[in-house]
């Protein structure tokens, strides 16, 4: 009986050894598993110093659908707008839109002569063709003005815009609709 026992625990025991020695292997085949697969990063391609340089802008056009402004966005190189952001975003908007359904606001022609940031307001002089002989109506005329107000005030420093012409406060579309005799702010 003695004897029966000594071979039921001895057996016991072995059955234990067996099964630390096998969780013992499991254990180190997943750890080294986990260590291969954790500190292993492959990337996809490499980001050059242009993408780096690369922000996304939003301009707003006219939505040739709805008849109203329409945001799109695009995406350039930051470096542009490090001397003066103002002079390229309305330039931008003065070359038109990208997106087919949308439509260029600021008249054939217009020009801007300067741009400059006193306070938090914008000042923007654009040449005569800006109102010149334009007779669009008053609709189309705001929507010129806000086209621009909207874009230039996506930059947290501007919050108002005074519009001159050829250096001349006071001035306004030629038929009479909208003036600029005051600021202008972001509706």
């Amino acid at each position: 009986m003695k004897n029966k026992r000594f071979i039921m625990y001895g057996a016991i025991l072995i059955i234990v050894f067996i099964l630390i020695f096998i969780g013992y292997f499991i254990y180190k085949n997943i750890k080294k598993e986990n260590k291969n697969s954790e500190f292993e990063y492959v990337p996809q391609e490499e980001i050059s110093e242009e993408q780096l340089r690369q922000t996304v802008i939003t301009l707003y056009f006219l939505d040739s659908n709805e008849y109203k402004l329409a945001p799109e966005a695009r995406t350039i190189d930051s470096k542009q707008l490090v001397s003066n952001p103002y002079e390229v975003l309305i330039n931008l908007l003065i070359s038109g839109p990208k997106n087919e359904k949308l439509l260029k606001l600021i008249p054939d022609g217009t020009s801007l002569i300067k741009a400059e940031l006193k306070e938090d307001t914008l000042f923007l002089d654009f040449s005569s063709e800006f109102v010149k002989e334009q007779n669009l109506g008053k609709e189309q005329e705001e929507l010129i003005i806000k086209s621009i107000v909207n874009t230039v005030t996506e930059l947290t420093e501007v919050n108002k815009v005074m519009f001159l012409i050829d250096g001349e406060k006071d001035k306004g579309f030629s038929d009479d609709g909208v003036t600029f005799n005051k600021e202008f702010i972001r509706e």
